[in-house]
């Protein structure tokens, strides 16, 4: 095999000196450098060592993968541990077949034979351009070994100046920040026991003033759901060619991960992607990535309609038997009963974890519903919260035992089950499949309602820290219940977002973005949920009127503009609707089945607009032959005529049509008349997408909380 190696793939190059005897080093990673013979590779490896300078390592030292103190690094480790306190810094090198090529990318064995360690990386560059870095660490030792980070990370250039990532709190999720990529460790870490509203999706450094559609960009994601940690480092000192580092991993609490004799640790995947062409580029690889997968969702996601906002806890079988009625005759296809059926909860301070239905409420079981459900044609969903418990249960009665830590505080009236316990496990895969095969569930709205704060695991009588046994322990469970029920879809909602990452997807069908439906708040919050999960897997909801977490009014038309760019749904009671209002939620409905092939299947696009009060995004197909689009204003605008917009994503060859789409009604505008080519009516107006990307049409004065949707198609 060559000591050099260079990876190409969708406009991106990983090229690695793979000579040993120390892990392989990455040598660049970004955009294609086109092809290298084996001098050039030769020589950019020779010309990658850097001067050797004063008060330094008399060798410049390298950055291999998984770099530390051994290799001169004086940045976050690559991995970190200990035996009883020794063996702290590990000294991998190459053993076995060393560096093994593989289809796209390489697989590498290593071991340290003083600590007793054996190392197995798995580094991938995909067909999307995704960099995926997978790693597994054995104690290969007679005596306990202490895992406590394993933290891969790839190199960035000196043109990485800036740092873009998202923090957010409940009803408020991903909202993004900007600082400057300065020497230190630029950290976000999150102890929450699941990905958290605050979690950065992704982290990005990139070329100064990036955005959606412009500037170098390299990005990192951790794909967990539990603590993890996502960095940006950049130290005085550089390591080769690297002027800083991307990376991240799971955050392991003390003595969380001591791994007997013979034991693996398999770490989170942390995934890298670089892209030329501003943020939109990175989300369209890891959409297509996402989309490649076997198990993908199919295109055509059906239409929900949520029970939560409509009913809240009052169940009663003739009031849902009519909400369905009215749900199946506007064009729902998927029914969801939310919170309430079961045990003793007819609030939020009891009968969690009671997954029996109740007597009380439904004297003839959730049958009736299902039944009733399905003869509309419709699909029968349930909300359930199998991780959490309330004290007042007759579970947590019957099994305190069971209890994640018993004296912590308390949640919304919760606390934890320990996944962890054998029995609890068993117990909650017994019970949930009953309720899915005696109920005929099509679909699972999975909640995680609270942070798992002092998350103890009891072990040989002595408290220890949970939160990763729990977090492999909810992955086996989504896995079990799938397993024992094929086609089943689950939704992974927690407080609304809290649980939003590429770990928890492998394991469900969709999250739900925010607990938010606001639509005003929710521009915002699909915006950038959707940077990395594609809209598919991202539930938008219409909700009433009146915003039930914010108080704010929104007209129909707007609150429909907002959810139809996703895995759309409703959220309201809607046997309380106008005839007018059911006219309009049916169009919008036919609307959603029209477009949502489209939607599901092709590249986000977002526009950097100058004006902060207004937003463009929209899908673009595959083949750049026709995009739906969504002018949003949520601000008035700062000039009388808000000027041209341009509609990003088209091809400059095609000619396209591009008109308004009015089956929502017509968008509320500050203005005497529209530009010409929307008064013109259906038809329109032709232009090449030259014109459309790089000049773009005149915008109407829009009304704040408003937005003009538009279709192009290929003329």
């Amino acid at each position: 095999m060559s000591p050099h190696l260079h990876l190409r793939s969708a406009g991106t190059s990983l090229v690695l000196d793979v000579s040993g005897p120390a892990l392989p080093r990455v040598l660049h990673w970004g955009s294609d450098l086109g092809e290298l013979g084996e001098t050039e590779l030769a020589t950019l490896v020779a010309a990658s060592v850097p001067a050797t300078t004063h008060s330094a390592f008399d060798v410049p030292p390298a950055l291999p993968l998984l770099a530390g103190e051994r290799d001169g690094w004086s940045g976050t480790p690559g991995v970190e541990g200990h035996r009883t306190g020794a063996h702290p810094f590990p000294d991998w090198e190459l053993t076995g077949a060393g560096v093994v090529a593989t289809e796209g990318g390489v697989t590498v064995e290593a071991h340290d034979a003083t600590a007793e360690l054996a190392l197995r990386l798995r580094l991938t560059l995909d067909a999307r351009g995704v960099v995926v870095v997978a790693t597994e660490l054995r104690n290969t030792g007679s005596s306990p070994y202490e895992v406590t980070a394993v933290v891969p990370t790839l190199p960035v250039p000196a043109a990485a100046e800036e740092i873009l990532d998202l923090t957010g709190r409940w009803c408020r999720e991903r909202s993004p920040q900007r600082s400057a990529f300065q020497h230190g460790t630029h950290l976000r870490t999150s102890r929450r026991g699941r990905s958290g509203p605050d979690m950065t999706l992704l982290l990005a450094a990139g070329t100064p003033g990036f955005g959606f559609r412009s500037g170098e960009v390299w990005a990192t994601h951790v794909a967990w759901s539990g603590n993890s940690s996502t960095l940006a480092e950049k130290l005085p000192e550089r390591a080769g060619a690297a002027a800083g580092i991307l990376g991240g991993g799971e955050h392991l609490l003390p003595g969380e991960l001591v791994l007997a004799p013979g034991e693996t640790y398999t770490a989170p995947d942390v995934w890298f992607v670089h892209s030329e062409a501003g943020l939109d580029g990175i989300t369209h690889r890891v959409h297509r990535t996402l989309r490649a997968r076997p198990h993908h969702v199919a295109p055509a996601r059906p239409l929900v309609l949520n029970t939560w906002e409509a009913v809240y806890f009052d169940h009663d079988l003739a009031t849902l038997s009519r909400l369905a009625d009215v749900a199946a005759s506007i064009g729902v296809e998927r029914f969801v009963l939310d919170d309430g059926w079961f045990g003793g909860r007819r609030d939020d301070t009891k009968g969690l974890g009671d997954w029996y239905v109740s007597d009380a409420v439904w004297p003839g079981g959730l049958r009736p519903l299902s039944d009733h459900v399905h003869a509309a044609g419709m699909q029968f969903g349930l909300w359930v919260e199998p991780e959490m418990v309330n004290p007042d249960s007759d579970l947590v009665r019957a099994h305190p035992d069971w209890v994640l830590t018993p004296g912590a505080p308390l949640w919304r009236h919760q606390q934890v089950i320990n996944l962890a316990n054998p029995d609890a496990f068993a117990h909650l895969l017994d019970r949930l499949d009953a309720i899915v095969k005696e109920n005929a569930v099509d679909y699972l709205k999975w909640d995680h309602n609270r942070d798992l704060h002092v998350a103890e695991n009891p072990r040989a009588g002595l408290p220890h820290a949970g939160v990763h046994a729990q977090t492999v322990g909810i992955y086996a469970l989504l896995d079990a219940l799938r397993e024992r029920n094929p086609g089943l879809e689950i939704e992974s909602c927690a407080s609304g977002g809290s649980r939003v990452d590429l770990g928890i997807l492998e394991h469900t069908d969709r999250v739900w973005a925010s607990d938010c439906n606001d639509a005003h708040e929710r521009q915002a919050i699909q915006r950038w949920t959707t940077a990395l999960v594609p809209p598919e897997l991202v539930g938008t909801h219409v909700g009433p009127p009146v915003a039930h977490t914010t108080h704010r009014t929104a007209s129909l038309a707007f609150r429909c503009a907002t959810a139809l760019f996703g895995h759309a749904g409703i959220e309201w009671d809607i046997t309380t609707c106008s005839p007018e209002e059911l006219a309009v939620l049916t169009r919008w409905t036919a609307l959603y089945r029209e477009q949502r092939d489209l939607l599901h299947s092709g590249d986000v696009v977002r526009a950097d607009l100058p004006d902060a009060g207004a937003l463009l995004h929209g899908v673009v197909s595959a083949e750049q032959d026709k995009g739906f689009f969504a002018f949003v204003r949520l601000l008035t605008a700062p000039e009388t005529h808000p000027g041209r917009v341009r509609l990003p994503g088209l091809d400059p060859a095609r000619r396209y049509r591009v008109r308004v789409r009015a089956d929502l009604g017509a968008a509320q505008a500050l203005q005497i008349a529209p530009p010409p080519w929307i008064a013109d009516g259906d038809e329109g107006v032709v232009l090449p997408g030259s014109v459309l990307s790089g000049v773009g049409l005149p915008m109407p004065n829009l009304a704040p909380d408003s937005a003009l949707l538009l279709e192009v198609s290929s003329a």
